[in-house]
């Protein structure tokens, strides 16, 4: 499944990420997740709460692909 998140700032952080996508309820279910090594950011696993994802990275959790969408970068 694909779907995307529009951010109004250049980036956001992966447990924020997952917070915003619905695939976790809290930044505890994000930490969880990620140190569960379930996430991959543009094909690698990342185990990082704070990676940034900047506008065209993709994130997959719960085979779900998640594209970061920034609104900054759409406005210039």
């Amino acid at each position: 499944m694909k779907k995307s998140i529009t951010i109004r700032d250049e980036f956001i952080k992966l447990g924020q990420a997952l917070k915003l996508s619905g695939e976790a309820d809290t930044g505890v279910d994000a930490k969880l997740i990620i140190e569960a090594g379930k996430v991959k950011v543009n094909g690698e696993k990342e185990e990082r709460r704070g990676r940034k994802l900047y506008n065209g990275d993709t994130f997959t959790v719960n085979n779900t692909e998640i594209e970061v969408i920034s609104k900054q970068a759409t406005v210039k």
